[in-house]
C-alpha cells in the first residue's frame, strides 16, 4: 500500500493569502482543496494578521496535512509590500509550527520552474500548468491559490525520485 504525504501550499500574502492542499500518492498528485483567505484594507494590521492565522489553521486541522510549502518573500523594491507579505509569511510559519508541520520554503522563480519550466513564468502560464498537473477541469482561481497549488506541487515533486526543483 502507498503511503499518502499531503502538503500545504501557501502563497502569503496580507490582503490575499492562498492556500492550496495536494496529496502525494506514489508518483501521483491528487488535488485535495484550494482557497483564498481575504483581509480587508483599513482593518487593523494584527487583525488581519489573526485572520490568516486562524484561517490557516482551520485549513492545516480539515485536511492534515504533514507539510507546507511555502514562497519565500519576493523583493522588487515594493518594501512596504514585502513587509506585509513577511508578516503573513511569518503568520502561516507559526501556524504550521504549532502543528508540528516539516517546512519547505522556496523562492518563487524556483516554484515557476519546477511547475512551468521557467523561473519566469507569468502567472497565467503557472495557473495552467497547475490545471494540468493536477488534472483540473478549470483554471484554479485567484491566482493566489494557484500560486498555493505551484507551490505545494513544487515540494512533492522534490520528494519524487530523480526530480528536483
Amino acid at each position: 500500500m502507498s503511503r499518502q504525504i499531503t502538503i500545504l501550499g501557501v502563497d502569503p500574502g496580507l490582503a490575499n493569502c492562498g492556500w492550496g492542499v495536494v496529496a502525494l500518492v506514489a508518483s501521483r498528485l491528487e488535488p485535495v482543496a484550494y482557497g483564498c483567505i481575504s483581509t480587508q484594507a483599513g482593518v487593523a494590521e494584527s487583525q488581519r494578521l489573526a485572520t490568516i492565522y486562524f484561517e490557516l489553521l482551520a485549513v492545516i486541522r480539515r485536511y492534515q496535512p504533514l507539510e507546507l510549502s511555502i514562497e519565500t518573500v519576493y523583493h522588487k523594491g515594493n518594501s512596504k509590500s514585502a513587509i506585509a507579505t513577511a508578516q503573513a509569511r511569518g503568520v502561516a510559519l507559526i501556524a504550521a509550527a504549532e502543528s508540528r508541520l516539516e517546512v519547505a520554503e522556496y523562492a518563487p522563480a524556483a516554484i515557476k520552474k519546477a511547475v512551468v519550466g521557467s523561473g519566469g513564468a507569468d502567472k497565467a502560464q503557472v495557473q495552467y500548468m497547475v490545471k494540468a498537473l493536477l488534472r483540473l477541469d478549470h483554471l484554479p482561481a485567484p491566482d493566489h491559490a494557484a500560486d498555493a497549488l505551484a507551490a505545494a506541487v513544487c515540494h512533492a515533486h522534490t520528494r519524487l525520485p530523480g526530480r528536483q526543483t
